[in-house]
């Protein structure tokens, strides 16, 4: 089966507003607490995170595939498009399904004037707003869904999960990519920063749902002091940020432990 949707909502040409509509995004949409009230920094964060290309291997190997040739690729919660023009590359078709439509329209700008079709110079791509919880997007019509980052963070993230067993295709994987706080610089900062997260509940959760796990080592590389400071005023509180800045006045880089959790269908 192609490729299609149930009644999507396609950002086509959308008007850019400059504050939050959160009323006009579709029912059940989680607010990010970075990424919705700075894209800009967001960027930066992207721009900084893995230049490696770690994740990214990662994706392909689980998958069994050198690239996403032939593959229909669905990004969930693809914020502003970040990832969409590199799943372009390679894949048949490339969708990215966003809740929040002032990033909709970000990652619809992103790709409008994107070369496109069989020839070899980039997939189609589609915007669509909706939730992780409601597609939208046709039964068995996805070879890998992926979220970095993004709504699937443990319990609560139910009925996402059930809409994944819908839209992925027989053979077809699905993949979430999240902090790993239990090890690294990052993830030392992340834990200091926010005590009350439960890592094992977290994996405990995981595991139930049948999913599989691969530790990943990856680096922010930020290009300035200033681009290193701007992203961890938004990650983390002030105090704590303060004190990375005061022990480490120089540092604009840092190792990153991320968990890749993926699952075949």
């Amino acid at each position: 089966m192609s490729a299609g949707f149930d009644n999507p909502e396609v950002s086509d040409n959308p008007e850019v507003s400059d504050t939050p509509d959160d009323a006009s995004d579709p029912a059940g949409a989680v607010r990010s607490p970075n990424i919705w009230g700075s894209p800009q920094t967001y960027e930066t964060h992207n721009l900084a995170l893995d230049r490696a290309g770690v994740i990214d291997r990662a994706l392909l190997r689980i998958s069994g595939r050198p690239d996403w040739r032939g593959a229909t690729v669905v990004e969930l919660g693809c914020g502003t498009g970040f990832h969409l023009p590199r799943l372009a590359e390679t894949a048949r078709t490339v969708i990215g399904v966003e809740p929040h439509r002032p990033l909709a329209a970000l990652a619809q700008q992103r790709v409008d004037g994107m070369p496109s079709g069989p020839d070899g110079l980039g997939a189609p791509v589609t915007v669509v707003v909706a939730g992780a919880q409601a597609t939208g997007l046709f039964p068995a019509s996805v070879d890998a869904a992926i979220a970095r980052w993004a709504y699937f963070f443990g319990p609560g993230c139910e009925p996402g999960l059930a809409e994944l067993g819908r839209i992925v295709r027989p053979g077809g994987s699905a993949f979430v990519v999240d902090n790993d706080a239990t090890r690294s610089t990052f993830g030392s900062w992340f834990s200091a920063a926010w005590p009350d997260y439960d890592a094992a509940a977290v994996e405990r959760f995981w595991t139930r749902q049948g999913w599989a796990r691969e530790s990943l080592d990856v680096s922010w590389e930020f290009d300035s002091r200033a681009d290193f400071e701007a992203v961890l005023s938004w990650e983390f509180p002030p105090s704590m940020c303060q004190r990375i800045f005061t022990r480490e006045p120089t540092r604009t880089s840092v190792d990153y432990a991320v968990t890749l959790r993926w699952r075949r269908y």
